[in-house]
């Protein structure tokens, strides 16, 4: 009997079976009911379903990173540290179950792919971006190094210092393929079939020899430190949480609103590098 989700919905089609993030009312974002539900149908796609794993969003974009409103978003005051850093140290592991998976996982990405999201989609074995993508970092900056580390390995040290550095910096589609971070860009209304496509002709190689080249590879990944470049980042981050800095910023998104603070910090991104107009 398949499991009854609320914020996600699996969808098998032929060698693909699809885990549909399905919040569109809410962007997506990642409550930890959806966390919760995600995990859990990862593990069922370990022994049912297609070959291939496809993870996609419903509605206008992936998904919008973490749901603030689940985790206070500044009304709160700052976060107990330790129960901080067990919350982001959970969804590291539930990403590393990814990496992890016996199956390719494939990541289709459309429309908005912002903070969290952006993380996630470091661990999947291939990313494939519509070209209306925008993948972008929290516009509101209060709290870092937790996501532009997994950036390191795929785009380098320098171009994950200049898309953490800048708040709500983003890249598109073909600046993504550029970086490394997506295997390919194609247009939107392709974005389905073109990854079912890909599904078909990795589906030709036996299950049993998938499993194995994803280890060989993963392996040799990580001997060049991608995991390792993981174990402190939680820690990073719950410490910064408690920044001066960073509370007087909740403060201010508690006394003036999210959307009010956010527009104090959206420019424009680094990515193409152009000079501010006198």
């Amino acid at each position: 009997m398949a499991a009854a989700y609320e914020t996600i919905r699996v969808e098998h089609d032929g060698p693909i079976s699809w885990i549909v993030l399905d919040r569109p009312e809410a962007a997506n974002a990642l409550s930890p009911r959806l966390l919760d539900e995600f995990s859990a149908a990862l593990e069922a796609l370990k022994g049912e379903g297609g070959p291939v794993i496809g993870i996609r969003g419903e509605g206008r974009g992936f998904c919008a990173g973490m749901d603030l409103g689940a985790y206070g978003s500044g009304d709160s005051g700052p976060a107990d540290p330790m129960a901080d850093r067990s919350r982001l140290h959970r969804n590291v592991e539930r990403w590393l179950a990814i990496w992890d998976h016996p199956k390719p996982v494939i990541a289709a990405v459309h429309g908005f792919c912002l903070a969290a999201a952006a993380q996630m989609c470091v661990f999947a074995d291939i990313t494939v971006v519509a070209d209306d993508v925008r993948i972008g970092e929290p516009t509101v900056p209060i709290g870092g190094g937790y996501i532009a580390p997994a950036w390191v390995s795929l785009v380098g040290h320098k171009r994950a210092k200049e898309f953490a550095f800048v708040p709500g910096n983003w890249i598109d589609g073909p600046t993504a393929v550029e970086w490394g971070w997506a295997n390919h860009c194609v247009p939107a209304a392709d974005l389905l079939a073109a990854v079912r496509g890909l599904a078909d002709r990795i589906a030709l190689t036996p299950p049993d020899v998938l499993r194995l080249k994803k280890l060989s590879i993963n392996r040799a990944a990580e001997a060049g430190g991608f995991r390792q470049a993981l174990s402190g980042i939680a820690e990073i981050d719950a410490l910064l949480h408690l920044a001066p800095a960073v509370i007087a910023v909740r403060e201010r998104m508690a006394e003036q609103g999210l959307k009010a603070v956010i527009q104090q910090f959206r420019v424009p991104p680094t990515t193409p590098l152009v000079a501010p107009k006198e």
